[in-house]
């Protein structure tokens, strides 16, 4: 059984990482990358720059869900 994760390494000021999401989320994190004019290592970097003490999967998370509650209509 598969946890369902995808499984990407990124390189973040300088330091080779591996971050495993779900595949909705890397797909809504290309998008906001997009829109943002980043790479999708750009906006991890981000992300990983205003993270606190969340580890880093759960601050993307985080991130795509409030960009995603930020352009609900009401």
């Amino acid at each position: 059984m598969t946890s369902g994760l995808v499984k990407h390494s990124v390189t973040i000021a300088g330091h080779r990482t591996s971050i495993s999401l779900e595949p909705e989320f890397w797909s809504a994190l290309r998008e906001i990358a997009k829109r943002n004019n980043r790479s999708l290592g750009s906006e991890i970097a981000v992300i990983d720059a205003e993270r606190s003490t969340r580890n880093l999967s759960s601050a993307i998370r985080v991130h795509v869900l409030k960009d995603a509650l930020a352009h609900i209509k009401d």
